[in-house]
């Protein structure tokens, strides 16, 4: 198996995991604090491991122009979610 194999095999695994786990969590956080409701700190923590881990196969991912949309999108979301829980913090 050559570099490439095992790079996108480690992408399909983490295509899986975000699918599987990761993105139903953050859209509840998204929905969380579009309803106005402040962040608690388990879901900062889990937010803050989401974006550690986009930040660690982001190497991989500029190889994969094919998977960078979804990159761009998970950080996007990231963004909108604790730019409103700060909204929310300060309300």
């Amino acid at each position: 198996m050559n570099e490439s194999e095992k790079e996108t095999g480690v992408i399909m695994a983490l295509l899986k995991r975000l699918e599987q786990q990761r993105l139903p969590a953050i859209l509840a956080l998204k929905n969380k604090v579009d309803q106005g409701e402040q962040l608690e700190d388990h879901d900062i923590d889990f937010l803050k491991q989401v974006f550690a881990d986009a930040n660690k196969v982001k190497p991989m991912i500029d190889k994969h122009p094919e998977y960078q949309d979804l990159l761009a999108q998970l950080i996007s979301l990231y963004k909108e979610i604790t730019t409103k829980a700060l909204e929310n913090e300060n309300n």
